[in-house]
């Protein structure tokens, strides 16, 4: 039987549930049923009455370490010391269903997450929204103008703005109209500002201005002028004469809406903003979230809405600061421990309904086409080769930290998880990543 984190997940849950609280119970139901659930589980409903007491998951009493959990937490203990981690880590490993404590190295220290913040983005995202929830842009005509609506779709794609300007064009000749002007309303999202801890360098290139509108990804300093002017360009193609130049505007309420668009389900688009670490996708996650919770979209707003879900389902806060939802923030800080707390909750069953997909999402060393790729060296020592295919692991990349939090099944055959957060190194980034590799192969055992 294969120990692939993607093998095991394909035969289904890989074990059982933790005792859950009926208020997280209700948590996952609720967030089911409702997709855009903000203001009732953020008003009257038992997951705001009735708070889960802020704890850390794993168990901190004294427990007996299985003959393979000895030789982890030995091999650890000799490995942190490695030069390339430098003397600013903090770590953790504990058993994925008993939460039992099995090695820690300044577990609860908040050192720079880089984009291991992502987890905690996506753990709100999918509760608040639901797994199904899909973002939809609007193509709306009044008095003239055809506007183009963003709403908060990042994964917008020109083959899905030629299918809404080809049916665009239909509904407007039927109509007997056979010129218009092109308009961008991105009003969903307040004006682009930057985030604690982010610096203007980041536009656009390690980012681009957080707005409700954006094709094709694309990097530049107004997404929604951009993603107009495509459409606009489109539409004129099929046939309908486009005046002026596109401009921003906030189309009406009784404007008449001729063409839209669905992306995939909230699900897939965690899925994949975490296999390829995508700043953008975890940027607009936030500002939708705190929309869907009753809050502006705003960095302040999302984060605030963040640390709401995590303290519900009772993860510990104790030294946890985030800024944004990327983990671009310099300012962000978070332990290994509660890393390793929030990687629980989604690898936990009962909450699978909700947030399996965050386990789902993560790179799997080696896989090509992930940030744990090939491409990226990672997996490719004589140390940590061995774990190819056998890791899940999220990771987290800034200048003066690197972070590797992840899954594996180790030599006792049972999950275990961990988080792993280096600051400050003095060591190459890459030769620091080769060392976290090593250590996840630790994990797993097969760097014994």
């Amino acid at each position: 039987m294969s120990n692939s984190p993607s093998a095991d997940r394909a035969r289904g849950r890989h074990r059982k549930s933790g005792t859950v609280s009926p208020v997280l119970r209700r948590v996952a139901v609720v967030a089911l049923t409702a997709p855009v659930a903000g203001t009732i589980l953020f008003g009257t409903s038992a997951f705001a009455a009735e708070q889960a007491a802020p704890k850390s998951l794993a168990k901190t009493d004294t427990v007996t370490l299985d003959t393979a959990e000895q030789q982890i937490a030995a091999n650890l203990d000799t490995r942190v010391q490695d030069v390339r981690l430098g003397s600013t880590f903090s770590g953790v490993v504990i058993d994925a269903q008993s939460t039992a404590a099995i090695w820690g190295h300044d577990a609860t220290t908040a050192l720079m997450p880089a984009s291991n913040t992502k987890l905690a983005t996506s753990t709100a995202a999918l509760t608040i929204l639901g797994p199904d929830h899909r973002f939809t842009t609007k193509a709306v005509y009044d008095n003239g103008t055809l506007t183009l609506v963003g709403g908060g779709d990042r994964t917008l794609t020109t083959a899905d703005l030629t299918a809404m300007a080809t049916t665009a064009v239909a509904g407007l000749k039927s109509a007997g109209l056979t010129s218009v002007k092109v308009a961008v309303d991105d009003s969903l999202f307040p004006e682009p500002t930057l985030a604690t801890g982010w610096n203007s360098g980041y536009y656009p290139d390690s980012i681009a201005p957080v707005r409700a509108l954006v094709v094709d990804g694309r990097h530049v300093t107004d997404t929604s002028l951009d993603a107009g002017q495509i459409f606009a360009k489109l539409v004129a193609k099929q046939g309908v004469t486009v005046t002026g130049t596109v401009s921003h505007a906030t189309a009406a309420t009784s404007a008449v809406p001729v063409a839209q668009h669905q992306s995939a389900a909230l699900s897939a688009v965690v899925e994949h903003m975490l296999k390829v670490s995508d700043n953008d996708i975890a940027e607009t996650l936030l500002r939708m979230t705190a929309l869907a919770a009753g809050r502006p979209a705003t960095f302040e707003d999302g984060t605030a809405v963040v640390r709401q879900v995590l303290t519900r389902y009772g993860v510990s806060l104790a030294n946890f600061e985030v800024y944004d939802g990327s983990g671009l923030s310099r300012s962000n800080r978070i332990p290994a421990q509660t890393i390793a707390d929030i990687l629980h909750l989604a690898d936990d069953p009962a909450n699978a309904p909700t947030l399996k997909y965050i386990v789902d999402g993560l790179p799997v060393s080696g896989e090509a086409g992930s940030t744990l790729g090939p491409e990226w060296g990672r997996f490719d020592t004589a140390d940590s080769k061995c774990a190819v295919g056998k890791v899940s692991a999220k990771t987290g990349t800034l200048t003066g930290a690197i972070a590797l939090s992840g899954l594996t099944v180790a030599a006792d055959g049972r999950w275990k998880i961990f988080s792993f957060i280096e600051n400050n190194s003095t060591a190459a980034p890459d030769a620091t990543k080769d060392a976290l590799d090593g250590l996840a192969a630790t994990v797993n055992g097969c760097w014994a």
